[in-house]
C-alpha cells in the first residue's frame, strides 16, 4: 500500500503544470465587477492580470534554483490600485497617449486640440485615462492562454478626437513569453500611443535596488528632451554618454553622472529610438539579474522605449509594500514623446478607419 502512495506522490509531482485561466472576482469600481486572471503555461510560468486598468499585477518567473518568483512590482488588493494614495501606474496600460505632449496640446488637420489632464499629458485626468478604467474581458484557454480585453474610448475624452475601440491582448506563450497585443480603430483621425508600465526588477519584486542589474538597449540615439523633459526633435547618440547601454551595462553606472537631463530626473528617464524599422518586431531592451540568473528580453514593433529607474519614492501603497527608490525599472514601449508635434518623428497618427496595431514581447529565460 506504502509503495502504490509513494509512486503516486512521485508521479503526481513529475507532473508538468497545466496551461490554462484561473478567474477570481476582485471587486467592484463604480459598480462595475472587476476580476483578477492567472495565465498559466505548462512550464509553471504565471501572470495574473486585472480587467481595471488592464494591469499586469504580477508575472512568476524560476530562477536558476528553480523557484517562481514574482518580477514586477504590484499589489495584491484591488483598492491599493484604487485608493487615493495610489501612484505610479504600475502595470497599466496607458493611453490614449502615452508619454508627453508639449503643452498638453497638438493638432490634427489644422485643428487643434488641447488634452484635459495634468502637465505634459502624465498626471490626473478629469476624464479617467485608461488605467483607471474597468475593461470588457474574453478569456480563450488551451496551451497559450489569452485574456482580451477591450474599452470603448469616447470622442473628446481627455480632449483627444474620434471615438477609438481598443482590444488588448495578453497571451502567455509556451515558451514564457508574455506578448502583448494592441489594436484601435478611430472614427475621426487622431493620435494614439499605448504601452504598458510594467517595472521591472528581476531579482524579485522586494529584493531592493536594481542598479547593480544589467541593462541593454538597442538604440544609438535617445530623443532630447526640455527643461521639462519633453522631447523637442533633436536627436542625440548616446556613445560616449551616462546614456550607452549598447552593451550590458549596470543601470546604476552612470545615474549619478553630472549631466543635465539625469540631473533633472534625478536618474534616467529618457527616450530611446529604437534601432531597426518602427512596424517590424525587433530587440528593444534586455535586463539581466546576475545573481538569480533570471533574464528579460523586451522586443516591439514600437518606435520607442522609455526608460524609467524609478527615481522618486513610490506611492503610500508601494512604501507600505516595500518599494523604494531605484527598486525597479520600467522599460516601456510606445511611441515617441511629442511625436503629434515632432514632424521628423515616426508618426503617431491613426488615419480614421484604419487599425493601430503593436507587438510588445516580454520574453523570459535564465542566462548560462
Amino acid at each position: 500500500m506504502r509503495t502504490i502512495c509513494l509512486a503516486a506522490l512521485l508521479l503526481a509531482v513529475s507532473l508538468p503544470a497545466q496551461a490554462g485561466i484561473a478567474v477570481h472576482p476582485w471587486g467592484e469600481v463604480e459598480g462595475q465587477g472587476v476580476d483578477l486572471y492567472t495565465l498559466t503555461n505548462a512550464k509553471g510560468m504565471e501572470a495574473k492580470i486585472t480587467n481595471y486598468g488592464a494591469v499586469i499585477t504580477s508575472i512568476r518567473v524560476p530562477g536558476r534554483d528553480g523557484k517562481l518568483t514574482n518580477v514586477v512590482q504590484g499589489f495584491d488588493r484591488l483598492e491599493d490600485y484604487t485608493s487615493r494614495g495610489y501612484g505610479g501606474r504600475y502595470g497599466a496600460i496607458i493611453g490614449r497617449y502615452a508619454n508627453r505632449i508639449m503643452d498638453n496640446s497638438f493638432q490634427v488637420n489644422h485643428v487643434a486640440y488641447h488634452i484635459s489632464r495634468g502637465a505634459n499629458a502624465l498626471g490626473a485626468a478629469s476624464d479617467k485615462p485608461y488605467d483607471e478604467r474597468v475593461w470588457s474581458a474574453e478569456t480563450k484557454y488551451g496551451n497559450e492562454p489569452q485574456l482580451i480585453l477591450s474599452l470603448l474610448d469616447r470622442d473628446g475624452t481627455m480632449g483627444f478626437p474620434g471615438t477609438l475601440r481598443v482590444t488588448v491582448t495578453y497571451t502567455l506563450t509556451r515558451n514564457n513569453v508574455l506578448r502583448i497585443n494592441y489594436r484601435a480603430r478611430s472614427d475621426k483621425d487622431t493620435v494614439i500611443s499605448l504601452t504598458n508600465h510594467a517595472y521591472f526588477n528581476m531579482a524579485g519584486e522586494l529584493s531592493g535596488s536594481v542598479l547593480d542589474q544589467l541593462l541593454t538597449v538597442n538604440a544609438d540615439a535617445i530623443t532630447f528632451g526640455d527643461d521639462k523633459n519633453v522631447p523637442t526633435g533633436e536627436m542625440r547618440a548616446v556613445a560616449g554618454t551616462a546614456f550607452d547601454f549598447r552593451t550590458p551595462t549596470p543601470i546604476g553606472a552612470h545615474i549619478n553622472d553630472p549631466d543635465p537631463a539625469i540631473a533633472l530626473a534625478k536618474g534616467f528617464d529618457q527616450n530611446y529610438a529604437i534601432n531597426g524599422t518602427p512596424g517590424k518586431l525587433r530587440l528593444a531592451a534586455r535586463l539581466l539579474d546576475p545573481k538569480s540568473g533570471r533574464a528579460l528580453e523586451e522586443w516591439t514593433t514600437q518606435a520607442g522605449l522609455q526608460v524609467y529607474s524609478a527615481n522618486y519614492p513610490p506611492p503610500t501603497v508601494g512604501v507600505i509594500k516595500g518599494y523604494t527608490i531605484h527598486s525597479a525599472v520600467a522599460l516601456e514601449a510606445q511611441a515617441f514623446p511629442n511625436a503629434p508635434n515632432v514632424p521628423s518623428f515616426p508618426s503617431a497618427l491613426l488615419p480614421q478607419d484604419t487599425v493601430y496595431t503593436e507587438i510588445t514581447e516580454y520574453r523570459f529565460s535564465l542566462a548560462p
